[in-house]
């Protein structure tokens, strides 16, 4: 992916949910890409239990609820324009979470899926319960999860990169989304079995020599993936670190101040880490800033 055209971003209308609009704004205005906003409601379900225990309830009530919903979702859109420049277009369905966001983006095309960590309602759980790892898992589109409110344009974007298949687009993404910002391309290291070979008495001589090969590859290796991705000179920062993945990423986050992690949820090494596993279960946990995950 080299361009964002269309950006979707979901609200439960929450104050953390509106972090997640305001970046979905800067991204959008950063990279000239059109934004929609959908809320999804529960069918209203709460209307027929409430009619139940209210005999006098107007019998327009339900109707009412889906123009407040639609007046509130319009006013924030309002709100985008005053503060960004950017007109929002807005959708209020009906039904499942999941199936509300996953129509709506396939209606208007979206490229990008944006997120808020924690939310008031449902949508809380998209971050680190059953319902995000559904949604990653079977998700064609990129998702942005926003952890808090943006005061600016990301600045500069962590991309762990692997050598797998995912890693060229990943630092492409990161490029789209975030245009102006430093990039900061994190490879951790370690050569395969190595606490095994620990374990079973291999002189340590031995060991530090294939890590010592491991890293020049990974230094060859990063230079061929810049080159693939046609990153200017200055654009970049190649890091390369020993260790255990989940703690590298997270530590590296720190040091640099990155606010702006981008992921592949599949690597070429361990089994583990496939598929929403441990590295990108613990990053999405842990990270302080905004995480971006690949289809």
């Amino acid at each position: 992916m080299t361009a964002l055209r269309r950006l979707l971003a979901a609200t439960d209308l929450s104050a953390p949910a509106r972090h997640a609009v305001e970046r979905a704004a800067l991204v959008a205005r950063a990279v000239g890409a059109r934004l929609d906003l959908v809320h999804v409601a529960a069918a209203f379900s709460g209307v027929d239990e409430l009619r139940r225990l209210v005999a006098s309830l107007p019998a327009d009530v339900e109707q009412r609820v889906r123009e407040q919903t639609q007046m509130l979702v319009e006013a924030l859109a309002g709100s985008l324009r005053d503060r960004h420049g950017i007109t929002a277009t807005t959708h209020v369905v009906e039904g499942g979470l999941l199936a509300g966001i996953e129509d709506t983006a396939a209606a208007t095309g979206a490229d990008l899926l944006v997120f808020g960590a924690r939310g008031s309602s449902t949508l809380r759980h998209v971050v680190l319960g059953s319902t995000a790892a559904r949604l990653i898992s079977r998700s064609t589109r990129p998702l942005l999860v926003v952890k808090r409110m943006p005061a600016a344009d990301y600045q500069r974007v962590l991309v762990p990169v692997d050598f797998s298949a995912a890693s060229l687009p990943s630092v492409q993404l990161a490029r789209a989304v975030a245009p102006a910002a430093k990039l900061v391309l994190l490879h951790v290291y370690e050569a395969p079995f190595e606490g095994q070979l620990y374990y079973a008495g291999v002189d340590p001589q031995y060991i530090e020599e294939y890590r010592q090969r491991a890293w020049e590859e990974s230094q060859a290796r990063m230079g061929a993936l810049i080159a693939d991705a046609g990153l200017p000179p200055d654009a970049a920062t190649s890091v390369f670190a020993h260790g255990a993945a989940p703690h590298r990423i997270l530590q590296q986050e720190d040091e640099d101040d990155c606010d702006l992690v981008v992921m592949g949820r599949q690597g070429q090494t361990r089994l583990g880490d496939m598929l929403l596993g441990s590295v990108s279960r613990r990053v999405l946990a842990e990270s302080d800033g905004d995480v971006l995950v690949l289809p």
